[in-house]
This record gives C-alpha cells, structure tokens and sequence, in this order.
C-alpha cells in the first residue's frame, strides 16, 4: 500500500471515529435533557397467575384452607396453580411466570434448590402472603427465608385463648375501613423485624406467661424482599378464623396487594422502630 493510500485510509477512520463520537455526545446531551432514565413497569396481564403451596402439619387444616382460597383467587381472575409439594418451587420456567405464591406449610423441611427457587422469585418480583404457622412458622432451620417472611413464631401462651385484634393503620388499602375485632385463637407471640410495616397488633396479658404482660405484638404486617412484595398476617390456626369476615377481608386485600409487586411499584415501607440518633 501507497503512502498516499496509507494517508487516504488513515483519513477515513478517523472521520468515522469523529461522526461515532458526536453521535455519542448528541445522545448523552439527549438523554440528559430528557431527565434520569425511567424504569419501565410491565403492565398488568389481564389475568395474573397465582401458585397456592399447602401441606406440612396437618393441625393448621391446610386443606381447608386452599378450598377457602383458591376458588376465591379464580374469582379475581388468577390462573392458580396448586400443589400439595414444594416441588414447583425448583422450576425456574413456572416461577418465572408466578405473579403470587400463597403458602401454607407449618414447619416441614425444604430441599435447597427448592428453597433457592423461592426466594430467588420473590426477590425478582413475585409477590408472597400467608398467614400464621403456613407462613411464620415453616421451615424452622431456614433463617433466609425468615429474613424474607420478616418473622418466626416462638410461642402461643395458653393455647387457643380470647384475644383483641387493633387495627393500627387505618388509611392502608389493606385495613381501611376495618374495625378492632375480638377473636378466639392462638394468639402467636413471635420474633419480628422491627421493620415491618405493622398495620394491626395484639396485646398480651399475663394470665399464661406473666413477664410478657402488657406486652403488643404485631398480627400483620407487609414489606418487600428484593423487589418481591410479602403479606403476612398472624391469624388462620384453623379456616374458621375466616368467617370472621374481618379477617378474611384482611387476607384477601393483602394477597391481591402482593399480587401487584411486578406491576406497581412499592413505597419505601422501612419505618424504623429504633431510628437513628
């Protein structure tokens, strides 16, 4: 090659660089005027798609409960999924499109992919919500999915026993419009992360554990884990509980708000109970 091809080459490439470069620069200066880049939100699918998991100790009527909520779910649209195992936890395919998962397993174990296939879901965006030993109470050895349920039941002093139910919010979609309500259950007293967003509580008298008088408790509460929304509510020993219709209200809100975490996006719910000096 000549010099002057040499020259003639050397002039082409650095005028394509230059023409790249400004297409570059008009882009940056584009994207600046146009303000931060938006994250963009899937639409809602005019029928989501719920996965109900129940099983472990029997006691919790997990059975029942499923009759109670999956023909509710298809009523609200869901195409569910049902088992009576945690094996659809650990298929990538299916979790990928779950929008909800409704567990109900009171204590039992879980394999580690199955345990890997659950929490990477609700990190990515699906929503979960259950409700007492079904939720709070499975898994016992499992501290990562604690972390993501955002507690664990220690104890119920007296067994099944009368107790008050206090709504301490009263604007969320999930309680508005609710009333404090008396119930006849196990009162659960449990280890809590202190920043959940509690929408209801319970207060604990000393009749069957006298240190612990006086002592609220949070019954429900909701937060996120990853960008997955979780819905938890201490109440459920048994299906009766929901012909409270309090309670079941309660329940049905708080699934379809964590039905909605790949859709809506949610608000900070971190109100800390010990804030920073």
């Amino acid at each position: 090659m000549t010099n002057t091809e040499l020259a003639r080459r050397d002039l082409i490439r650095a005028s394509i660089a230059a023409a790249a470069a400004s297409a570059i620069a008009a882009a940056g200066r584009q994207a600046r005027a146009a303000g931060p880049m938006k994250t963009i939100t899937p639409a809602r699918p005019a029928r989501k798609k719920a996965l109900f998991v129940y099983g472990g100790w029997e006691g919790h009527q997990p059975e029942r409960c499923k009759d109670i909520f999956v023909p509710w779910l298809k009523t609200q649209g869901f195409e569910v999924v049902v088992s009576n195992n945690q094996e659809p936890y650990a298929d990538p395919a299916l979790m990928k499109t779950i929008d909800l998962i409704v567990q109900i397993w009171t204590m039992g174990t879980i394999t580690a992919p199955q345990l890997k296939g659950l929490l990477e879901a609700v990190r990515d965006g699906a929503g979960i919500g259950g409700w007492h030993g079904g939720l709070g109470d499975a898994y016992r050895q499992q501290t990562e999915y604690q972390f993501m349920v955002g507690g664990q039941w220690v104890a119920h002093p007296g067994g099944q026993v009368d107790y008050r139910v206090n709504i301490t919010d009263h604007e969320d979609p999930i309680t508005a419009g609710i009333s404090d309500f008396n119930i006849r259950s196990e009162q659960y007293y449990m280890h809590v992360d202190p920043n959940n967003k509690v929408l209801a509580t319970t207060t604990f008298n000393g009749d069957h554990a006298a240190w612990i008088d006086g002592s609220t408790m949070p019954v429900l509460w909701k937060r996120v884990y990853g960008k997955g929304r979780v819905f938890y509510t201490s109440l459920g020993h048994q299906a009766s509980v929901f012909d409270i219709p309090e309670a079941f209200e309660m329940v049905k809100r708080g699934l379809l708000w964590a039905s909605d975490s790949k859709y809506v996006k949610t608000a900070n719910l971190i109100t800390p109970t010990y804030p920073a000096r």
